[in-house]
């Protein structure tokens, strides 16, 4: 996993259920993808996407292959 303002590459989807969801929201693989925000209790986290905040569970996320590319900040 990412930590806060660690930039990755989309990879790919472990879970085939929510993959569309994650596509419909503009996940898609070789998109960049940097976490913003995890909210005080550890859930849900913020990331952007390309252009696009998106706001969802850890368990979601965990769904997502990342590759590492750098620190952002």
């Amino acid at each position: 996993m990412l930590g806060i303002g660690e930039i990755g590459v989309i990879d790919s989807f472990e879970d085939e259920e929510l993959s569309l969801k994650f596509l419909e929201m503009g996940c898609l693989p070789g998109e960049t993808i940097e976490l913003e925000r995890i909210a005080p209790m550890g859930d849900p986290i913020a990331i952007r996407v390309g252009k696009s905040s998106l706001c969802m569970r850890k368990a979601e996320a965990a769904g997502i292959t990342v590759k590492f590319v750098e620190n952002g900040r």
